[in-house]
């Protein structure tokens, strides 16, 4: 490609190395992320056409099999509709699946706002309370202690992205013990708010938020541990909120 986007070490190549993943560098997802950015950035806003497909093949120097790829994959995600003698126009974002993994990724990368960190907190009380009671009910013992090995570990986290890597592992972990499936393919957008949380703040480099995280986790570990399944909802909200509220102030207080 003869303009590449922005390193990738930002919300995409981060994300994918918090969660064990590795990145594709294929033309397709280089044109995929490029397009999917600019078009939550609000560079082609709600309703506008995107430029023809002989502009985007010159920006970005790939065959037309390669940028009809890209174009169908953001069709399949909601984002843009092709129509005949139109062009391709950006659908309305109430249309967009915002449970797509790269559909949140870009709006990590594009600089998410704040009532869109806070939407997406509520979706997860929404779900993670039910996952945490469920696992209650129906954790293995296995599970029991992995969830308390979890927040051990993630007290002896060194780094911002070694706690947040296992900090992922307890919240997947919460999610498989459950023993839905649904819950569990849920877990990608649990996923992708945790890992982009991260990128915001990490509570790693304050001891006493460190401390009040671990012991956090823990209380989820120990109650889904006796099976209570109303403190582990009410120690899952806490962790959620609480996690909110941490990057809510990080984003105030870089704006003031």
């Amino acid at each position: 490609m003869a303009s590449p986007p922005q390193d990738q070490r930002t919300s995409g190549e981060l994300m994918a190395a918090i969660a064990g993943r590795v990145p594709l560098r294929n033309l397709h997802s280089q044109v995929l992320w490029h397009l999917g950015v600019a078009i939550v950035r609000g560079d082609y806003p709600e309703g506008s056409i995107l430029p023809s497909d002989s502009e985007l093949l010159q920006q970005f120097a790939v065959s037309r099999t390669v940028l009809r790829e890209a174009l169908k994959t953001l069709a399949a995600k909601g984002m843009i509709e092709a129509r005949a003698r139109i062009g391709t126009r950006v659908l309305p974002h109430a249309r967009w699946n915002l449970f797509d993994a790269d559909v949140l990724a870009w709006h990590f990368e594009s600089g998410p706002d704040l009532a869109f960190l806070r939407s997406l907190s509520e979706i997860r009380i929404g779900i993670e309370l039910e996952s945490a009671a469920l696992a209650a009910g129906r954790r293995t013992p296995e599970q029991a202690e992995a969830l308390l090995d979890c927040a051990r570990r993630m007290g002896e986290a060194a780094t911002p992205e070694e706690f947040a890597r296992t900090d992922l592992e307890f919240h997947r972990t919460v999610a498989e013990a459950t023993g839905n499936p649904f819950m569990a393919s849920i877990s990608t957008l649990v996923e992708l708010a945790l890992t982009a949380a991260f990128t915001f703040s990490s509570p790693v480099r304050d001891p006493q938020a460190m401390e009040a995280t671990v012991a956090a986790h823990a209380r989820i570990a120990q109650a889904i541990k006796a099976g209570d399944a109303d403190e582990a909802r009410d120690a899952m909200k806490a962790v959620i909120s609480t996690g909110f509220a941490r990057a809510a102030a990080r984003m105030e207080g870089e704006g003031a």
